[in-house]
């Protein structure tokens, strides 16, 4: 694949990358604004409506039990008049102090003009009860002092803060049920989030991976078109582009593979070196053209005499061919060194200038041996070559054969 596209490969990976991690940040971001709004919600709900509750309840117990109790049981001399005096002291600091708190909290337009009227009869009540507090500093006896009036003010003030106290409630169990529906809302919102989030991510690396897969059909098609590439070179650099016979290159290949094989095997094999009778004279005569014409035919008549997977061809050079046979003895290397005298001979291919006969003829030397720890190919070579020469000489159109490479 080109380098290019190992690049929008990458690019593509890393986009994905980017994509998961922001929609993951997304769903986080989300997610906490959420979380906060509702932290607030239950603030509001738990330190603001009951906090003021429990403000109101403090002032209640303060004007019931601190002030009304205890000057009933001074009135009946249960208490003294001193004691009595502190506890309301105290009770009417715990009330400002209470009060202070409840009215510093936030009250709704709804709320604030009763809490105003609550405030205006806690100061009245705080007033009368100050003249109780101050008749007793002249002497006065309590158990003379009649408090149904205070009986009076406490039980209407102790009205309006309960008043107030179930407005709070109330107001903390609609706030509760905002809450529980602002939740399932956040609940809704976040789940439809994700499923758009997770939709689009799935959708995108649904294309992204599609793309992938596209990128990596074209690169298995390329590489398979490489390969196929490289196979024809490698064959090109194995083979003669006329004749497409293996060429010298891969001759010495084979050779040296092939011997090294019957060696380890103990095994017969065959080596043929062929020449073209009078082939200069051809080409004088006919011109180059139908040389070369000639030579395809030479090639074409060699494979097919020799057809077994074992059965190697060569141009070796000019109307020089080598043949090399595997697994093949005496017998069966002669028989076909002479048929391929005879299938090229009966292509009937004219040739004046060959003194063996009418037509185009080839002239063999054939070695064959048991290959061993001591066979050498250049000895192969050379005995082929001798019996190529000896075929020559004894008029060619023929073969020489030798078993044995110092035969």
């Amino acid at each position: 694949m080109k380098f290019i596209d190992a690049l929008r490969l990458k690019s593509k990976l890393f986009f994905l990358f980017i994509l998961i991690t922001l929609g993951l940040f997304t769903i986080g971001v989300l997610g906490t604004l959420n979380l906060i709004s509702m932290k607030k919600k239950i603030d509001a709900l738990y330190f603001g409506s009951f906090i003021t509750v429990v403000n109101l309840d403090e002032i209640l117990n303060a004007y019931d039990v601190d002030i009304q109790r205890n000057l009933t049981l001074a009135k009946e001399n249960l208490l003294s008049s001193q004691e009595a005096i502190d506890a309301v002291d105290n009770a009417l600091i715990d009330i400002d102090k209470h009060w202070s708190d409840y009215h510093n909290h936030y009250k709704t337009p709804k709320e604030r003009p009763f809490v105003t009227y609550a405030a205006n009869e806690i100061t009245d009540t705080k007033l009368f009860l100050s003249q109780f507090h101050q008749a007793c500093q002249n002497g006065c006896n309590m158990g003379d002092l009649s408090i149904e009036t205070l009986n009076s003010h406490i039980e209407h003030i102790h009205t309006i803060i309960a008043q107030l106290r179930s407005y709070e409630i109330q107001r903390a169990q609609y706030q509760r049920e905002e809450l529980i529906n602002s939740y399932h809302e956040t609940q809704i919102k976040l789940g439809l989030i994700l499923i758009l989030v997770s939709g689009g991510v799935l959708l995108i690396l649904f294309i992204v991976f599609r793309s992938i897969q596209k990128d990596q059909s074209d690169l298995e098609s390329v590489s398979k078109k490489l390969q196929i590439a490289n196979k024809k070179l490698e064959n090109a650099s194995y083979t003669d582009s006329l004749t497409n016979l293996y060429n010298r290159r891969y001759f010495n290949i084979v050779l040296d593979r092939e011997i090294k094989r019957a060696k380890r095997a103990k095994s017969e094999i065959t080596f043929m070196m062929l020449d073209v009778d009078f082939f200069k004279q051809y080409n004088d005569t006919y011109g180059h053209i139908e040389g070369d014409k000639a030579l395809i035919h030479v090639a074409k008549s060699l494979r097919s005499v020799l057809k077994r997977p074992g059965d190697f061809v060569f141009r070796l050079g000019g109307e020089e061919f080598g043949v090399f046979l595997t697994d093949t003895g005496a017998q069966d290397a002669q028989t076909l060194a002479s048929k391929i005298c005879n299938t090229l001979e009966e292509l009937k291919i004219q040739h004046a200038g060959n003194k063996a006969s009418a037509y185009l003829t080839i002239s063999i030397g054939v070695v064959s041996c048991v290959a061993d720890e001591t066979l050498d190919e250049e000895d192969i070579l050379k005995q082929a070559d001798k019996k190529l020469y000896k075929a020559k000489e004894n008029g060619r159109n023929r073969y020489e054969f030798s078993y044995g490479v110092l035969g």
